[in-house]
């Protein structure tokens, strides 16, 4: 019965996982510009990773890899949204402007 409860839960997370690194991939690719896909990419992305290293921690079970892989998931939580910070605020100093559509008045 536990194990059961287990594998749909791993089974759950990684397709949560698959589900939010798909809609970073879509994103990085359909948004106009850099500030958008930055934020896609930190924000969508870090999700996807997330779900899915929880997956694989709940999949090794108690491990010393399931503690490499939770430390993995803290690094990747502090340097994803840090390094899509950096490139937009990168981008912004070299006077890229945002996309607009045009309807806005200034």
């Amino acid at each position: 019965m536990i194990e059961t409860a287990r594998i749909s839960l791993v089974v759950i997370f990684a397709v949560v996982g698959l589900f939010f690194t798909f809609v970073s991939a879509t994103g990085v690719i359909r948004l106009p510009d850099v500030f958008a896909r930055a934020h896609t990419a930190s924000q969508a992305d870090t999700l996807g990773a997330g779900f899915g290293l929880a997956a694989v921690a709940l999949t090794l079970g108690w491990e010393p890899a399931t503690v490499k892989t939770v430390l993995l998931l803290l690094f990747i939580f502090v340097t994803n949204p840090t390094a899509a910070h950096a490139i937009a605020r990168a981008a912004y100093e070299e006077g890229i402007e945002p996309w607009t559509t045009g309807d806005e008045r200034r």
